[in-house]
């Protein structure tokens, strides 16, 4: 716990709460440097609200750090429950306005998220910073495929954090310093034994790959807790009305941030309708620890822009200053490729739908092809992925400063459309997607879907990416608390279609969403592969399909973009 004066100044404080599986605090090695900071995962905000008049709390969620419980699943609904009583207590303290906002990203992010759903009076604005709504779709199973590099490596940080399991730490660039010893006990735990009662508590932690392999559906729970789905832990389950009239919101995130958070966090702003409920988007990656945009001009930090507007937005919300928030437009957003911040009162901002169909000779053209045969074949190639530059390994702590700087020759092992050169700049922001017409040997099979910025120079440049597993292909309704962005798939079991093998079908997703100017002479690319071994599950694994993908005017396949008009 933080304070920006001493207890006995008189002044009252307005409380920023941050609620944490990732320890609070650090205990420090006998020796340690000097200029060690034991709060490395919450130091920034500390220094951002503290010495402008915050409290700042800080909070080892059940089952971690020095907090005693387990934890049963990964944003176990018990800990919603421990975020009103958390409030209850800030809310009384001699010390405090009985104002409260929470904040902090990922993870905490969404506990910001819970916090704001138990309709606590004292909590007046939370900011749920590069943060899930839906942690199916956007974390675990983007496109309803696993996302197996996050849950193995997240795993392997839980268990090191969980159960001080410091052989494990050197692994995790944010953590992996000798000076860092463990959770910091409490202060009245002098000698440690309650902190060591703590650990031995989580030695029966959930552990995160066999919980996400439970859930291959979004309504399939645990096999032996069938009512524990993947609703019971995702912020737009508890999402309520009320909640969302008494608190301000502001939901942040960045084009490069994981396999879904940036729709998560649309998704979230697209639900509430409190006039205070702002959306900023900017070039970032998770936790705007890097400005992920390809046309950079240099690498400056990216934190300071996210911290100087929570603060402003708190500064309104818990310590009620004027600071003309109110006026400005209620989006942001960022666009690469031209470097620059915009602002609009809805999102998306308009825009007109480009169509752009797949046609011979590995083309794409604005018009339906004139012929009724047309197909290409393409054998997956299971040595397909993306490199360890990419959106999805910030994730799990991955130290990523540059993103796709490989990205270039990646693309040569899957099919390749290139549109003809650009005759004027055009700015795609907001939702693409693909409606693929298609045939496959197997009986399921995953699409990758690439769009690329070619330039004249023939390199490739990644701009967004569209995944999706062919099972799940039936038009279906989204849970009611999730807006649509793009074509609506429920991903449910009952609505599941296995593949007639050589049969044809259509399935049509959305990509990731972007900001990105496609210059004057430069070319529309897309490519289309089977597998990221890097990062996601392989399906079927062990059998690589062959895809059969349509071009013609009966089975037109088309990819749509939102031109900013």
């Amino acid at each position: 716990m933080h304070f920006p004066g001493t207890s006995d100044t008189g002044e009252l404080f307005p409380v920023v709460l941050i609620l944490t599986p990732y320890y609070r605090r650090f205990a420090l090695r006998t020796g340690h440097r000097p200029d060690i900071d034991p709060c490395p995962t919450i130091a920034f905000y500390r220094d951002i609200f503290v010495p402008r008049g915050y409290a700042l709390v800080v909070v080892d969620v059940r089952g971690s750090g020095a907090s005693f419980g387990c934890r049963d699943g990964f944003r176990s609904p018990k800990e919603r429950l421990d975020h009103f009583d958390i409030a209850d207590w800030i809310a009384v303290q001699p010390w405090g306005t009985g104002r409260i906002g929470a904040t902090e990203i990922s993870y905490p992010g969404a506990a910001s998220d819970f916090l704001a759903s138990t309709a606590h009076p004292a909590v007046k604005a939370v900011a749920p910073l590069f943060s899930v709504w839906d942690t199916w779709s956007n974390h675990l199973y983007p496109g309803g495929i696993l996302l197996n590099c996050v849950t193995k490596s997240y795993g392997q940080l839980a268990q090191a954090l969980d159960q001080d399991r410091r052989d494990l730490i050197p692994a995790f660039a944010y953590f992996n310093d000798v000076d860092l010893a463990g959770p910091a006990p409490v202060d009245g735990d002098v000698n440690g034994k309650l902190l060591r009662q703590a650990i031995q508590e989580h030695m029966g932690n959930f552990d995160m790959q066999d919980f996400a392999q439970q859930m291959r559906f979004r309504d399939a729970g645990l096999t032996d807790n069938p009512e524990y789905t993947s609703v019971k832990i995702s912020p737009y389950y508890y999402a309520n009305k009320k909640s969302d009239q008494t608190t301000a919101y502001y939901s942040i995130s960045g084009w490069m941030d994981g396999g879904g958070y940036s729709t998560g966090t649309i998704q979230r702003h697209l639900w509430l309708k409190n006039p205070e409920n702002r959306l900023m988007l900017g070039p970032w990656d998770h936790g705007a620890r890097a400005n992920a945009s390809p046309w950079r001009p240099n690498n400056e930090p990216q934190q300071p822009i996210v911290g100087a507007s929570v603060l402003r937005f708190f500064d309104k919300h818990l310590k009620q200053i004027d600071t003309n928030i109110e006026v400005e437009k209620s989006v942001h957003y960022y666009t690469m490729g031209i470097e620059k911040w915009r602002a609009v009162d809805t999102w998306p901002p308009p825009y007109n739908p480009l169509e752009l169909f797949l046609a011979s000779k590995n083309s794409l053209k604005s018009k339906i092809p004139n012929n009724s045969l047309g197909h290409d074949v393409y054998q997956a190639d299971y040595t397909c992925g993306t490199g360890k530059h990419t959106r999805y390994d910030r994730l799990y702590l991955a130290d990523v400063e540059t993103y796709y700087d490989d990205w270039d020759g990646r693309d040569k092992k899957m099919l390749l459309y290139k549109g003809r050169p650009l005759r004027k700049d055009i700015e795609v922001t907001g939702h693409a997607f693909i409606d693929l017409h298609f045939a496959c040997s197997e009986r399921d099979c995953c699409f990758f879907i690439y769009l690329s910025d070619l330039l004249p120079s023939g390199k490739s440049v990644y701009v967004t990416e569209g995944i999706f597993r062919a099972l799940h292909r039936k038009p279906g309704a989204l849970p009611c608390n999730v807006p649509s962005t793009g074509p609506a798939h429920s991903f449910n079991k009952i609505d599941a279609e296995i593949l007639v093998k050589n049969e044809p079908a259509n399935v049509s997703f959305e990509l990731l969403p972007t900001s990105y100017l496609f210059k004057k002479g430069h070319r529309i690319q897309i490519s289309i592969g089977a597998s990221d071994t890097d990062h996601f599950s392989r399906i079927p694994d062990g059998r690589p399909p062959r895809i059969t993908v349509f071009r013609n005017n009966k089975r037109p396949t088309r990819l749509v973009l939102p031109v900013v008009v």
